[in-house]
């Protein structure tokens, strides 16, 4: 069951007697959490029928035990289990599960690991409630989830302004949804969020950032490459130089798989990528201006500054001077 499906049954109030959310990506776990705090009990009944566990606490006997008690007033007994990854011997739980009330809905949350989906835990859970596994967003699915995000709460963004906010903070959802939240206290609802906002509202610049270094190497505007490094070197601690180097390994990578597209229609070749056909102009100009011998060269000279940027050869320059040094290999 994907996370939409879990988030709409919720919503429309249908539940299930057990969730097992397991997995890296903690946002969609304590997102599904939440939900299930705010929908499954009516506040008057919260602090008789919703108990919350932590694992470093309890056995999975305790669980069981409680999982098997009725409510004391209502149609449901809510019983959550944070940090159920600490719990000794969770497995265990097994038999219990199916004598529980139909009362009880049982929440596990089993962080930065997962059970085998192929052991009889797992497949009974699967058949009696959700066995869901959140899993990290890959960083070129943070725009999109973003647009989804917003569009949820009514709200629009420019791609523009969706790709600076994932260059700049990566693929950490909750650091992501914390500025969203910030943007939309800022706007009222039904705004399309522009690249102009988010510098106003979250102090990511729209000028100096990683795509709009892109777009300028794209180009090989060298005057604009050369005043975003600047900016960057001066502020290293915001754009320190591998994260930089990751998301221009990522661009010019993307450049050559452009080069090699049989089909280079713009829907086709975008979906090749994985980028939004808004973008695809940059992949074409850095096509036209950068030759595959070229990329390979761009490419080599990422891998470098990967180690540098790490200590290794970098003969004690700072990252300003790191910057300038890879820049002028990437453009010469």
């Amino acid at each position: 069951m994907t996370y939409e499906h879990i988030v709409t049954n919720i919503r429309n109030k249908v539940f299930h007697p057990i969730y097992f959310l397991m997995g890296e990506e903690s946002f969609f776990i304590d997102s599904i959490t939440e939900m299930l705090e705010e929908h499954v009990l009516e506040e008057d009944y919260r602090a008789f029928n919703q108990l919350i566990m932590y694992g470093r606490d309890v056995d999975y006997l305790t669980i069981a035990n409680q999982a098997r008690t009725f409510p004391m007033s209502g149609n449901y007994q809510l019983l959550i289990v944070k940090e159920a990854q600490d719990v000794k011997d969770i497995e265990k739980i097994e038999p219990y599960i199916s004598a529980m009330p139909d009362s009880t809905i049982l929440v596990i949350n089993y962080k930065y690991k997962k059970i085998d989906g192929r052991k009889s835990l797992a497949k009974l859970i699967d058949k009696r409630g959700v066995l869901f596994e959140a899993k990290k967003l890959y960083d070129n699915n943070i725009p999109d989830w973003i647009n989804k995000y917003l569009r949820s709460k009514d709200y629009g963004i420019t791609p523009k302004a969706a790709q600076i906010m994932a260059d700049f903070l990566g693929n950490d959802l909750h650091k992501v949804r914390n500025e969203l939240e910030k943007l939309m206290i800022s706007l009222p609802q039904k705004s399309l969020i522009s690249e102009l906002e988010v510098e106003r509202n979250i102090g990511i610049s729209k000028d100096y950032n990683v795509f709009e270094l892109q777009s300028a190497l794209a180009k090989r505007d060298v005057f604009k490459a050369n005043r975003i490094i600047a900016h960057f070197g001066s502020n290293s601690k915001e754009n320190p130089v591998i994260k930089t180097v990751i998301l221009l390994y990522s661009f010019y990578t993307k450049v050559l798989k452009y080069h090699y597209a049989p089909d280079k229609t713009k829907n086709t070749v975008a979906s090749l990528l994985g980028v939004n056909p808004f973008f695809l102009t940059d992949y074409q100009d850095a096509a036209k201006n950068y030759s595959i011998g070229k990329i390979a060269d761009v490419i080599a000279v990422l891998r470098e500054y990967d180690l540098k940027s790490k200590g290794y050869g970098a003969n004690n320059l700072d990252d300003s001077e790191l910057y300038k040094e890879m820049l002028y290999k990437i453009l010469h």
